[in-house]
């Protein structure tokens, strides 16, 4: 992709300058990690930058992304940047002792190497990684409405605090999130395809949760990329809002309830990864060793950009970018940090 993809918003002016940006960035980041914190009963942790490959506890995403890895001079380890913490996060619950209703998050730091630079995606990425132990009898429909709900509600506190903090800047919001699976947005626009759909039901509802993510629909393609050994693909989904500034629907959170044994087992068959169970994480969900989660990635960058009206991912994170995408945005008027 590169600069041939990037969106270049028409009159575009950023409505707050660089140090202002700066300031703002502070107060929503801190604004939002609170409430959410609060609405989930969540905990402050710290987590890794890495960890050893041997262990499976990295994330594939999709895949196909490669991981950042090198060797430890002092222990031969391999080891690897981390790519999200979907199953760290479910160790530290059992090793920490959280009991059901209560969880953790974190500041995740992760690099992402094969990234496709445009507008709102950076080989840098930084989320706030949250994840909740639950009973085994919350793993359905409703936990996880009831969790994207809460969710939603950080937003629209969020949303708030900023428009008294910078009513040039005023962010709308609907009152409630819509719904729908990812099979029911297919049938939905059957001509469309998944990006397409993302953007017809966003622009439509303006804040909307896609379920069901992973599985393969009815025209025998996925909606999108998931882990065989995270999220359970018939309980999990993404938060999409409509974002004005770009025309597009921007995706600001990933989350799901996290696999069962048998969740993992069946997943792993259909990707044909029967490999992944010899792990030490996957092998300590086939024995319940660790408690039932549920758990998702929110995008600070993002979220950022979003509240901030902002037209590139590079006005809210310093990064690294090519030469001929720099200089674009310096000539539209895109001051990327």
């Amino acid at each position: 992709m590169g600069v041939e993809q990037l969106i270049i918003p028409e009159g575009y002016k950023s409505k707050l300058d660089i140090m202002e940006t700066e300031v703002a960035i502070k107060i929503l980041k801190d604004k939002f990690e609170k409430e959410l914190a609060k609405k989930l009963n969540l905990t402050r942790v710290s987590a890794p930058l890495f960890v050893k490959k041997s262990t499976g506890l990295n994330d594939d995403l999709n895949g196909i992304e490669r991981p950042v890895g090198f060797d430890m001079l002092e222990t031969g380890h391999d080891v690897e940047i981390v790519q999200s913490l979907a199953k760290w996060k479910r160790m530290a619950l059992s090793k920490y002792g959280f009991e059901p209703g209560t969880g953790l998050y974190t500041d995740m730091n992760a690099i992402r190497r094969d990234e496709e630079l445009d507008n709102i995606h950076s080989i840098y990425v930084d989320q706030w990684d949250w994840e909740k132990v639950i009973n085994r009898a919350d793993r359905n429909l409703e936990t996880l409405k009831s969790i994207v709900h809460d969710i939603y509600e950080v937003f629209k506190v969020t949303a708030h605090q900023m428009n008294y903090e910078f009513p040039q800047i005023k962010t709308e919001l609907p009152d409630e999130i819509h719904f729908i699976t990812s099979q029911e947005l297919l049938e939905l626009y059957p001509d469309k395809t998944a990006k397409e759909r993302e953007y017809e039901i966003a622009k439509k509802h303006k804040a909307v949760f896609i379920m069901q993510i992973g599985c393969k629909l009815s025209n025998g393609e996925m909606h999108d990329g998931r882990a065989a050994d995270y999220d359970d693909w018939n309980l999990n989904g993404d938060i999409i809002f409509y974002y004005p500034v770009l025309d597009i629907a921007l995706e600001l959170s990933s989350m799901g309830i996290r696999v069962d044994s048998d969740a993992l087992i069946e997943q792993c068959k259909i990707r044909k990864q029967e490999n992944k169970l010899e792990f030490e994480f996957q092998k300590s969900i086939i024995e319940e060793k660790v408690p039932f989660t549920i758990g998702g990635g929110i995008g600070q960058s993002r979220i950022c950009m979003f509240f901030l009206q902002k037209a590139h991912i590079g006005e809210v994170q310093a990064s690294v970018w090519d030469e001929e995408m720099i200089i674009k945005c310096e000539d539209n008027g895109i001051n990327l940090l």
